[in-house]
């Protein structure tokens, strides 16, 4: 069996792929592993659980406070919450794990379980490794030892949990929002109530699409993988500036006054400019992935400000954070990290500091965000080929060095293999949109010719 946990959690179709079955063990594994690692000691173990609004989370929640409780771990459930909800709320109410219900921004028959650690944390890959392997013996017939009498775990609704977590994205904020017009869009998602609450608290005039969750529409057409209605509601209301959610709220895109679309990295430079400012960007350092576009770093360094680059994925991305005590840091993709007030990516908080930034420089968004200018990506899948050889090929090599060589300082290119299917990836970069699409056009055939 290949590994149940990718690199956010464990992940399929509900009912099929991720069964009640399968979360009920999970969660019952997980709470042994726990044991086992010695979290647990001393106290009588708590739990909280949050889902997004799918349909499925629904009896996925039942099952996962049912292999808790039946572990004897004590549940504090917060209904519909965003992930990095439920990753606050399990630090500052001492929670020994929590768990979140989500596929994030998948379309809606996809579900998916992350659990937190103590302190709000992604659990490390060995523990997640060992959660899968106690879940398979147990599945195999296994015997555990399960608590009666006293021992079972006690479920209680923490209905709290909405206005604790509203009332700690306002305290992050240096400054308020009045005079913002604002359009939010929810995905029809976990933030659907938590992002409008907040925005309107901050001081903002909020107009909200997508914040009608059915438990089928989730990212139907709209959220942060969906702009085309946040452009159409912020130049029809005439607002300053649009915000877009996923499914789970930890991802965060922008659209300016005029409806274009502000990405993660655009994001990522708006806020870096700004928390040195205020003298809170640790090192004078943000950390994104090798995925983050030419156009961010050369604005980086012209501002000063140092990149550090991961493997693609928010986890590496928090991991060298965490590793070397940086407060900033992201992916293309909205993912963006405040290390300071949060374990996780938070959509809603990053677009109330974005905001934020706005309403106290009294500037566009638009003008902001040039700041850095996006460089022309092309993106090249490279099926049918051994992605193994991508490092032990002399002749895409060769190809590589005369594209960077043609590039210059303006270009860049990038293979990534990737970790799950007989393809390589070419990523180019460039000045200008046709020299991009040709050298990767080149690149392609050779990947093809080379490893084919």
């Amino acid at each position: 069996m290949g590994r149940l946990f990718g690199t956010d959690g464990v992940r399929g179709v509900a009912n099929a792929d991720l069964t009640a079955e399968m979360a009920l063990g999970l969660s019952v594994a997980a709470a042994h592993v726990l044991a086992e690692a010695g979290t647990f000691e001393g106290h009588r173990p708590v739990a909280v659980v949050g889902r997004d609004p799918r349909a499925s989370g629904e009896f996925l929640e039942a099952a996962v406070v049912a292999g808790l409780a039946s572990a004897g771990v004590d549940v504090l459930t917060v209904g519909v919450l965003p992930t990095p909800a439920v990753a606050h709320l399990t630090g500052v109410l001492g929670a020994d794990l929590g768990v979140m219900l989500s596929a994030s921004h998948n379309a809606m028959p996809d579900n998916g379980i992350k659990f937190f650690a103590r302190g709000g944390h992604k659990l490390a890959d060995e523990l997640e490794d060992r959660i899968e392997s106690v879940y398979e013996e147990h599945r195999r017939g296994e015997p555990w030892e399960r608590p009666t009498g006293s021992g079972v775990g006690r479920v209680r609704a923490y209905d709290e949990g909405f206005d604790r977590y509203v009332a700690h994205l306002i305290a992050v904020l240096p400054n308020r929002l009045d005079g913002l017009k604002i359009v939010l869009d929810e995905a029809h998602g976990a933030a659907a109530r938590v992002s409008p609450e907040a925005f309107a608290r901050a001081g903002a005039q909020v107009v909200t699409i997508g914040a009608e969750p059915d438990g089928l529409n989730i990212n139907d057409g709209c959220g942060s993988t969906h702009l085309e209605k946040l452009t159409a509601a912020v130049v029809e209301h005439g607002a300053d500036l649009g915000i877009a959610h996923d499914g789970d709220a930890d991802r965060c895109l922008a659209v300016d006054h005029l409806g274009e679309e502000i990405d993660g990295d655009q994001i990522l430079s708006v806020l870096a400019l700004a928390m040195r400012e205020r003298g809170v960007l640790r090192s004078d350092t943000v950390v994104a992935t090798v995925m983050s576009n030419l156009g961010f770093k050369l604005a980086m360094e012209r501002e000063g400000i140092q990149l550090v680059r991961t493997a693609v994925g928010d986890r590496y991305v928090l991991e060298e954070m965490k590793e070397h005590g940086y407060a900033l840091g992201g992916e293309q993709s909205g993912h963006v990290i405040i290390l300071d007030h949060a374990t996780t990516g938070d959509g809603t908080l990053t677009g109330l500091l974005l905001a934020a930034r706005v309403a106290q420089t009294k500037r566009p968004l638009r003008e902001l965000a040039g700041i850095m200018e996006r460089l022309p990506q092309v993106l090249v899948n490279v099926p049918d080929v051994d992605r193994t050889r991508v490092g032990d090929s002399a002749e895409l090599a060769d190809a590589v060095a005369d594209a960077e060589r043609e590039l210059g300082e303006t270009g860049r290119v990038l293979l990534r293999p990737s970790g799950t299917e007989p393809l390589v990836r070419v990523m180019v970069e460039a000045a200008d949109i046709d020299q991009a699409r040709a050298v990767a056009g080149r690149l392609a055939d050779v990947v093809k010719s080379a490893l084919g």
